[in-house]
């Protein structure tokens, strides 16, 4: 199937994101660098949205894209590009300050927790404050004040793009930010359980239930929310659903941790 006048591709592979990106940087040519989302794909962010093909181009260059393209025209800067699996893209923290600033806020989070994630704990930090730097020196203001605030919620731990929802909506309605992959011991010292998120001060868990991890362990669940009870902890469960209707779980955080409608903001 033609992707572009001089570039075809075979039907089978159209679905594939690393296919469509290669044919994007064949039409686009030399100078051309994959971005955005695609990049933070190619760096291992699964949580990237992979259907449109982000590619930045420099100024002078204008090119007739394909459909699924989305172009950006940049000035580039040799020492941002790298190459994964054989392509050009931008380097990940790079790409990461983009998305802080200019992606859906919730998308961006989520690849910015994997991108730390994908550091040992101890380099974190410092891949944190080179994005810093990147929000801070993009060129384009554009969401550079919304990029720093995703940036300083962003820990590397939550284990799913939905935990790293659910932590923006809770930083979203000013509730108290808590502990993310809490761990819970028991009187000597052993780790028993690990909370999704804690507010160990008031002995509040949340946990969020994916059902991937959770479909076949609903009886362990109960079992160890009666354990945690018994040991002084409150366990509240969300799902997908408190993500898109989150009323009832905002109402019931705030009844468990003591806050007042009024103390809360959007931030």
């Amino acid at each position: 199937m033609r992707w572009s006048r001089f570039v075809l591709v075979e039907r089978h592979h159209l679905l594939n994101p690393l296919t469509r990106a290669a044919a994007t940087l064949l039409t686009a040519g030399d100078e051309a660098v994959l971005s955005g989302h695609t990049a933070a794909h190619l760096h291992g962010c699964t949580a990237a949205d992979t259907t449109t093909v982000h590619v930045t181009l420099p100024h002078r260059q204008r090119l007739r894209m394909p459909s699924g393209v989305t172009v950006r025209h940049v000035h580039l800067d040799e020492a941002d590009v790298v190459h994964r699996q054989g392509l050009r893209c931008l380097a990940l923290d790079t790409t990461i300050a983009e998305l802080l600033c200019l992606a859906d806020r919730r998308t961006a989070l989520a690849c910015a927790d994997q991108a730390l994630a994908l550091h040992a704990p101890g380099e974190r930090a410092a891949f944190k404050a080179d994005v810093e730097v990147q929000v801070r020196e993009r060129l384009d203001p554009r969401g550079r004040r919304r990029g720093l605030f995703l940036l300083d919620v962003t820990t590397g731990l939550p284990e799913s793009p939905p935990e790293s929802w659910l932590l923006l909506l809770l930083v979203d309605e000013g509730l108290p930010v808590p502990e993310p992959q809490y761990p819970v011991r028991d009187i000597t010292g052993r780790e028993i359980y690990r909370l999704d998120f804690a507010w160990p001060e008031l002995r509040v868990a949340l946990e969020y239930d994916g059902y991937a991890a959770h479909a076949e362990r609903g009886t362990a669940d109960a079992a160890r929310d009666v354990d945690l009870a018994r040991r002084g902890w409150t366990v509240i469960r969300a799902d997908v659903s408190d993500l898109r209707n989150p009323q009832r779980l905002l109402a019931r955080l705030k009844k468990e941790l003591g806050v007042s409608e009024r103390s809360t903001h959007h931030a």
